[in-house]
């Protein structure tokens, strides 16, 4: 759980990984590094999130990568970020001393993180210095699959085997003429190291301090917008942070996660590159961030979704960050993977599935969109009224549906609860703006169609609604979701009894949830998988809706114990032992703590 003083442990390395838990990330809007409880850095993409990591030793201990600061002969560490910044602090204690590390991937100083603008330096910064007794620090450098490095101007040039078009600058405090390098350094004494990937700032001076600090001062600034107050608003703060470093500053997306193929299980193949932007985390998204003050980053995800959508003129259930077409997905069999779970994979395979809830997520954003003060040009909204007509039948044929099955899919519940959101959300704006279109029909189709999802999934025996529009009593925690896209009231009472049949019978016990059950519902891949976190938010969600305060209460206070002393969370938890896996950090699971805890306070106030 969120420390923001943790006691210093011993460092674990099940199989030679750290363990996702032991992981802090710093970010500047275009990318993030992940830095490890050891003072590694195993995982940094450059320039952007969605490049080949120059640095992936996160997914091949011996091959990826790394940028280590360290101290040798380590016994324990702790991590903490400096308050409302992603300015991380990582202490080392050897037998004979104790090193402090700040890192941080640095803005420019007086940067306006509200401002929809790229606002790095192309610079990370990694300031070390010992506080107690006496370390030999060490450190080095290695891209994935080696480099050329060479003396250059005040540090050293590296130019990675993979990557010719990347020069990498290292600047030190101390003369460093080569890598590995180790210093023995005192009490008080310090070694600050700057590494550039930009060609604008390597050859000026540099001042670690003065950059760490204008750094922490453009996050505080932008943290003061923050109008959270409520439970755990401590770690709400802190998901906001997460959010905002898993959103691209330059053009408004955000990715799913800044991280691919990490196993749900360890060993299993369900291992996916999430560093895109999925329409339907827009919405959720949007709600969220702006629900506690922050409003710009609403608008510029929104702005990104529409624009996304306009230029490929057809709904696309995920873009690149700059809103192209996600690449298909290739396995990499260059790396062994997270603890050895192959394949490791690039681009995803999902990205030209079958996906009808794309038709109400993209309508949602646009109804957001205008709630906000934003205006829909005519040649958008002839494009929205296309999309509400293709939903008012689309919901009748078979998809892949929230969760991405890889078979031949069906007709999911889930799915025609969000073209009715399609049709609800059209005939809202039509109305509201006077557009053109046959808002009374989509009015009638949408109530039409909750009226079918009703009586057609309702299974009487199980007493459920069902994860497909055929009944049959099959559960899928999306369900959950549909009295938050306002499809089905929470307090209906088949939603009330759909409710307590997903908590009983997909619980993966202590609260979490499975998203289905593989035995019931086969997804086309092999294996199983852990608790999917963004479930159980949903799950407070529904119970606060339906007045059972108490119970939401303790459920969201113990999720919010799962997450890492830093305050982090993964996409799914493994039940049997607690741990983190899939991606990370995962900004639904992120969503989920905001969205509830805005939930929470509203309902107690």
């Amino acid at each position: 759980m969120l420390d923001p003083n943790p006691p210093l442990r011993p460092v674990q390395r099940p199989d030679g990984y750290l363990r996702l838990e032991d992981l802090g990330v710093i970010g500047d809007g275009a990318t993030v590094a992940l830095v490890g409880l050891d003072g590694s850095i195993p995982w940094l993409c450059l320039p952007h999130f969605d490049a080949e990591p120059v640095l992936g030793g996160l997914l091949d201990k011996r091959r990826g990568g790394h940028f280590t600061v360290t101290a040798g002969d380590l016994r324990e560490a702790r991590q903490h970020y400096v308050p409302d910044t992603a300015v991380l602090v990582t202490e080392l204690r050897t037998a004979t001393g104790l090193l402090q590390i700040t890192d941080a991937i640095v803005v420019r100083s007086g940067a306006d993180l509200t401002d929809d603008a790229p606002a790095g330096r192309a610079e990370l910064v990694r300031s070390a210095r010992v506080l107690d007794g006496t370390v030999r620090m060490e450190i080095d450098l290695r891209p994935r699959d080696g480099g050329q490095t060479r003396a250059a101007l005040d540090g050293l040039e590296i130019r990675p085997s993979r990557r010719p078009d990347l020069r990498l600058h290292l600047r030190a405090s101390r003369p460093l003429t080569s890598l590995p390098v180790t210093f023995e350094l005192h009490e008080g004494e310090h070694v600050d190291l700057v590494l550039s990937w930009g060609r604008v700032h390597r050859h000026h001076r540099f001042d670690a301090a003065d950059m760490l600090a204008a750094t922490a001062d453009a996050w505080r600034r932008w943290m003061a917008h923050l109008t959270y107050s409520g439970p755990q608003e401590a770690l709400v703060r802190r998901s906001a942070i997460t959010l905002k470093l898993c959103d691209d500053w330059d053009n408004g997306a955000m990715v799913a996660a800044p991280t691919s193929s990490l196993p749900a299980p360890i060993g299993g193949v369900r291992n996916w590159d999430y560093r895109y932007a999925w329409v339907r985390d827009a919405a959720f998204t949007v709600f969220a961030m702006r629900r506690i003050g922050f409003g710009n980053e609403a608008d510029a995800f929104l702005g990104w979704v529409l624009d996304a959508f306009e230029q490929s003129r057809q709904p696309r259930i995920m873009y690149t960050l700059d809103g192209g077409p996600v690449p298909g997905e290739v396995a990499d069999p260059g790396l062994e993977g997270y603890r050895g779970s192959a394949p490791v994979h690039w681009g995803n395979g999902a990205a030209d599935q079958r996906q009808h809830d794309v038709y109400g997520e993209v309508l949602d954003c646009a109804d957001q969109w205008v709630r906000g003060g934003g205006e829909l040009q005519p040649a958008l909204w002839a494009q929205l009224r296309g999309l509400a007509d293709a939903a008012e039948t689309a919901w009748r044929e078979p998809d892949q549906g929230l969760w991405e099955i890889r078979n031949d899919g069906r007709v999911f519940t889930y799915s025609a609860g969000m073209c009715q959101v399609a049709l609800d959300r059209a005939a809202a704006l039509g109305e509201k703006l006077g557009l053109p279109g046959p808002t009374a029909r989509w009015r009638a189709a949408a109530a039409e169609l909750t009226r079918r999802i009703l009586e057609r999934s309702w299974d009487e025996q199980a007493q459920t609604l069902s994860a497909h529009l055929d009944g049959g009593g099959v559960l899928d925690a999306s369900l959950l979701a549909l009295p938050l896209r306002q499809v089905i009231p929470a307090t209906h009472p088949r939603m009330i009894a759909t409710t307590a049949a997903v908590a009983r019978r997909l619980s993966a016990g202590d609260g979490l949830l499975y998203r289905y059950l593989h035995q019931d519902a086969p997804d086309g891949i092999e294996g199983d998988e852990g608790a999917f976190v963004l479930c159980s938010f949903w799950l407070v969600e529904n119970l606060v809706q339906q007045g059972q305060l108490e119970q939401a209460h303790e459920l969201y206070t113990s999720l919010c114990a799962r997450t890492s002393p830093v305050g982090l969370l993964s996409e799914q938890i493994d039940p049997t032992t607690g741990a983190f896996i899939g991606n990370f950090p995962q900004a639904f699971s992120h969503i989920g703590i905001i969205a509830s805890g805005v939930s929470l306070a509203r309902a107690t106030a």
